[in-house]
């Protein structure tokens, strides 16, 4: 599982640790809490006598203090718990700006497809009206662009385009070492420049560097907090090639026009920028806005005239006050990072499948007003299944099948809801820059450092690469000629991806194409620790296929490629005399024992295939690095560490990156991910699509929580590997209120939820809307949840309850399981009749690491799990004189209430819980007063 909102991970065997958005551990969890008053001191205060009574004004000034103070506490708690109201000037159209070029790029024109609502995520820049980029060798020399995201306040130094100080842009984070292969001068991918009164050239500055004009100096940098860096800014404490946004290099076509996609950071990933986090200004609280940065190279000095000399790089920083001028800049705005929901509010808590994170974190700032905290901890779903099998009074959980569907457990006897929620899949994604061989065509050679838009996979060829079959996955296995022991198999396999032939006859653009075939580029798929639903579905996409069956039993390829032994399907061609049985497979194993000092590294340590295809915590988390283009493998040995140890080189170099990934359709789409066209059972290619998705959930089947699987998604436009989100609860282990709470959020999911967006509350890009009769499916299950009759345990106030996990089972409604429920499928059919059933043993008991409660610790690096922001919101004050209303109201009654016992009214017992408006609540705890305030009560009064 992991944190969404509240941020790190750890990992397991079996669990990713979790992903908590927008849910709190303040708020229900420790409302209500009872601790004890001050009344064990009303034996040492003993009996009052008349004649140590207080004077009359005495008692009256003492009960206004004492009713006023716990007033203010208590109007603090109401303001908090107050529903959020929307951020002014909230759009719902397109945010996609287009500006104009300065300067010599006046005829350049800048489009942003998304400046508003953003999170951590990939943002679209594309240009036009530029002139082709040239090179100085392997480095780029004239009319490129870079980008960069930077905070602050408008500097006024360009009214007609507004933007930042040049010392608060995050850039200048380029390799430190192993420069070799790195398309940039070191100046024009730094912050370094040289310092001139009366600059003559790009690059220079009339500002910094003056201490010693004749050696380069620095522009600061500048955090949020305050923080200067003024040296060492090519890896500061801030960030560093690892962890930097920025975009040294983008590439301008042939035609003029360019591309590229741009990782947008909070405060959560860079929280030197703070982006999102709310800030006060006149009287307001609004998320911290920042600005995109566009600085465009060219091919011009100061005086107009073209560069002199275009064999070296004539190109300087970005951000020295000479380039600056160039700048054009971009506002964009941030949904809220941090906490949506009001303080003292109820949580209800939901677990499982990391297909319905985004959409969960749309929805949870929609349904903050209703008072009701819906918290989200992302787990693998064969654990979440096992946790409410074993559990009931868990909550809420998403599955995309049935509980019992796992080998060797058996439903619950006591009746389970399911709702269809949300219907997405699993991908595989991709960032492919293309890099022409020597001889190649114009055609290709024109397109240069390019992304790939598609390509086409069959289940063969992911059992490739899934299975490590590559000649170059294994490492150093096979060196020319000479194979190690055991590994003559790989010799004649193709080295990677790229150059399969199989892969070829289906992409034919790539026999011209150039990729250094390494374990960071095409010899696997990052994939993702743990079991999943998603990896079930991806090998059974693959068993669904004959010839990756036999491909995986030991036949060759039509052109000779031979299967990895360690995941032979035949038990005599394994080499652990086991078969390897992908139908039992829940996740992606890597079987292959080879280890070895990797070739050329001098290294004195061995490295193993999880050193060379390290997992990921997640499938987000894949998605992140693919779009960073940074595999992890730590492939550079650095042989001055203390002690010696391989590094991470870093994301790939611009111009020829290959990474492919396993993640999901919300992730890919959110890092603006390619996507691969799977091949279908109908022999049809199909990339993921609202409509492709939509075609495969016609073919579910199975009662309970009906399965979209590979070998029934055979429409000739369903995508293979589409897959339908469940709601799932056991009513007799929740209490009312909490069943109540679970149908509020099913109703949104099937309403208001399943309107595409981007706006919170609404369906992020890469799900497909349900149909209209899963969302009848779905508010049917609501329903069921509301009118439950059977067996509840006791009332625990707020969050999910404990209790008895019995009840009746059966029931007439198709969105209930066990016993004698009906199912019905998305074309309205009635299913089986019997509820889901499995073997014997009732279900496996969680991970001992899964945690249902919320992290309080946010994650920085970029190689956790970030923290996704909701929405822009803050509890605003309205502008007339009902703002007081709150307040006062809260302070009158907290002196009335409270002062009662000054007044010799009746005893109060604290904690008091309040009840508020649309289900809300503020608890007033208990306190000890102070021992003189004690000494001042009436008899008997505590």
């Amino acid at each position: 599982m992991r944190p969404r909102i509240t941020g790190s991970r750890t990992t397991g065997t079996r669990t990713t640790e979790a992903r908590t958005t927008g849910s709190r551990s303040t708020g229900s969890r420790t409302t209500g809490a009872g601790s004890a008053g001050p009344g064990d001191t009303r034996a040492a205060l003993g009996p009052r006598t008349r004649g140590n009574a207080m004077p009359r004004m005495r008692r009256l000034l003492l009960r206004v203090v004492a009713g006023a103070a716990a007033g203010a506490l208590a109007g603090l708690g109401v303001a908090q718990a107050a529903a959020p109201a929307s951020a002014a000037g909230t759009a719902t159209g397109s945010s996609a700006v287009t500006v104009s070029g300065r300067g010599e790029f006046k005829d350049m024109r800048f489009t942003v497809d998304q400046t508003t609502h953003l999170t951590s995520q990939a943002i679209t820049v594309s240009w036009s009206g530029g002139t082709p980029t040239t090179f100085a060798g392997t480095l780029f020399n004239t009319d490129f662009v870079q980008i960069m995201q930077c905070w602050g306040d408008d500097d006024g130094t360009v009214p007609s385009n507004p933007g930042p100080s040049r010392t608060q842009c995050q850039y200048g984070a380029s390799p430190t070492t192993d420069r070799g292969s790195w398309p940039g001068n070191d100046y024009d991918d730094t912050r370094k420049v040289f310092y001139s009164a009366d600059p003559a050239n790009y690059g220079q500055d009339d500002r910094y560097g003056a201490a010693n004009p004749n050696a380069p100096g620095e522009v600061p940098f500048k955090s949020v907090d305050g923080t200067v860096i003024t040296s060492g800014t090519q890896n500061n404490a801030f960030f560093n090639r690892n962890t930097t946004n920025e975009v040294d290099f983008a590439r301008t076509g042939a035609d003029g026009t360019g591309k590229e996609y741009f990782e947008v950071q909070t405060a959560n990933e860079a929280p030197h920028l703070g982006c999102g986090v709310p800030v006060t200004v006149n009287g307001g609280t609004r998320p911290r806005s920042c600005w995109l940065v566009i600085v465009p190279q060219g091919n011009l000095d100061l005086d107009g005239r073209p560069y002199a000399d275009h064999s070296q790089v004539n190109a300087g920083s970005p951000v020295s006050s000479t380039n600056w001028k160039n700048r054009v800049a971009i506002p964009l705005g941030f949904n809220s990072v941090g906490t949506n929901c009001a303080l003292g509010a109820d949580e209800r808590a939901t677990t499982g499948s990391e297909l319905a994170a985004d959409a969960m974190t749309s929805w949870q700032a929609a349904l903050c007003p209703t008072g009701t905290v819906y918290g989200y901890t992302e787990l693998g779903e064969p654990d979440t299944r096992a946790r409410l099998t074993a559990d009931g009074s868990s909550g809420l959980a998403f599955t995309t099948r049935a509980l019992g569907a796992d080998a060797g457990t058996t439903a619950p006897s006591d009746q389970t809801v399911y709702a269809p929620v949300a219907l997405s899949g699993t991908v595989i994604g991709f960032t492919v820059e293309r890099r022409p061989k020597a001889g190649a065509p114009d055609s290709i050679r024109r397109l240069a450092g390019t992304k790939v838009e598609s390509v086409d996979l069959t289940p063969r060829l992911v059992a490739k690469l899934l299975t490590e079959s590559y000649r170059n996955s294994p490492w150093g296995a096979v060196l020319g000629d000479a194979a190690a022991t055991g590994y003559d198999w790989a010799k004649n396999n193709p080295a990677g991806l790229a150059s399969d032939p199989e892969f070829i006859s289906l992409n034919p653009e790539f026999a011209d194409l150039s990729v250094s075939e390494t374990p960071s580029t095409d010899t696997d798929l990052i994939t993702s620790l743990g079991h999943s639903d998603s990896a079930r579905a991806l090998w059974q996409w693959i068993l669904a296929d004959k010839d990756a069956r036999g491909f995986l039993a030991g036949d060759t390829d039509d052109w000779g490629a031979k299967v990895n032994p360690y995941y032979s399907t035949t038990a005599s061609r394994n080499p652990t005399g086991i078969a390897f049985d992908p139908a039992k497979s829940d996740d992606y194993p890597k079987s292959d024992p080879w280890c070895t000092i990797p070739p050329g590294t001098d290294a004195t340590v061995k490295q193993c295939m999880t050193d060379f295809h390290p997992y990921v915590e997640d499938m987000h988390s894949g998605a992140l690095h693919t779009r960073r283009a940074d595999t992890l493998w730590k492939s550079s040995w650095d042989a001055l560490a203390n002690p010696p140890a391989f590094k991470s080189p870093g994301p790939q170099t611009v111009g020829s990156r290959f990474v492919i990934t396993v993640t999901d359709a919300a992730s890919a789409a959110r890092y603006g991910l390619q996507t691969a066209r799977l091949r279908n059972t109908a022999g049809t290619f199909v990339g993921p699509s609202a409509s492709s998705l939509t075609a495969a959930a016609t073919g579910v089947t199975g009662s309970g929580a009906p399965e979209i699987t590979p070998a029934t998604a055979d429409a000739a436009g369903a995508y293979p590997l589409a897959q339908l989100v469940y709601a799932a609860v056991r009513p007799a282990g929740i209490d009312a209120a909490a069943r109540k709470d679970y149908a509020a959020l099913l109703r949104y999911a099937a309403g208001d939820g399943q309107t595409s967006g981007a706006d919170p509350g609404l369906l992020p890009a890469g799900y497909a809307p349900l149909s209209a009769a899963l969302r009848t499916r779905a508010t049917t299950a609501a329903d069921a949840l509301v009118d439950y009759k059977g067996p509840s345990p006791t009332p625990s106030g707020s969050g999910s309850t404990g209790g008895s996990s019995g009840g009746t089972t059966g029931g007439g409604d198709s969105a209930v399981s066990g016993g004698s429920g009906g199912g019905t499928d998305d074309t309205g059919t009635g299913g089986s009749t019997d509820g889901a059933t499995g073997g014997d043993g009732g279900g496996a008991t969680p991970s001992p690491g899964a945690s249902t409660k919320p992290s309080a610790a946010a994650s920085y690096d970029g190689g956790k799990a970030v923290e996704t922001t909701a929405l822009g919101t803050t509890p605003d004050d309205p502008a007339n004189s009902l703002r007081y209303a709150v307040p006062v109201g809260a302070a009158l009654g907290a002196v009335a209430g409270i002062g009662a016992p000054f007044a010799g009214g009746g005893r109060l017992r604290l904690p008091l819980r309040v009840p508020l408006p649309g289900g809300r609540a503020v608890t007033v705890p208990a306190v000890t007063l102070p021992e003189w305030l004690r000494r001042r009560l009436p008899p008997g009064r505590s």
